[in-house]
């Protein structure tokens, strides 16, 4: 079966396709932040007593990396790690694992899903398992040079560009 990659960082429009025969794979690195006024006692305790610093809306996170598949940050930790979903965007109720990425690019999974996650949060950096499947580029163009991607730019129309 054919893989294809859809960018992920730029597809306001698009968050998924279909292509009959292929595999579309999620690519790129996305911020899930949430709003300020979520911000409460409970995200406070865990930044204090796990390093786990779930990302707001005022917060500056900065990332300067590509990654296939897409990675989709939500938190940070005093030593400059992500944690992040794999393959999809951040959701509770999703089935995507989560991963810790260190400062060296050096990538674990900490919990098969959010649940498990916040579940164990308070054991999360023994639980980090290596993990080898995500791939880093410095830019989205770099990657295209490795992978086909998807032109989404012909699906959308020229009043939404």
């Amino acid at each position: 079966m054919k893989k294809f990659y859809l960018d992920m960082t730029e597809s306001n429009n698009c968050i998924s396709a279909f292509m009959k025969d292929a595999e579309i794979i999620q690519a790129g690195t996305t911020i899930y932040s949430m709003s300020v006024s979520a911000r409460n006692a409970e995200y406070q305790k865990l930044a204090k007593e796990y390093d786990v610093h779930f990302i707001f809306d005022d917060m500056d996170v900065k990332v300067d990396f590509y990654t296939i598949p897409r990675i989709d940050i939500m938190a940070i930790d005093s030593k400059g790690g992500y944690i992040a979903t794999v393959g999809m965007m951040s959701d509770l109720d999703s089935d995507a694992s989560i991963c810790y990425i260190d400062k060296n690019k050096r990538t674990y999974i900490i919990a098969e899903n959010a649940r498990e996650f916040i579940a164990n949060i308070a054991e999360w950096k023994e639980n980090l398992r290596a993990y080898n499947e995500i791939h880093f580029f410095q830019t989205q163009k770099q990657a295209q040079t490795m992978y086909e991607f998807i032109d989404v730019g012909v699906f959308v129309s020229e009043n939404e560009s």
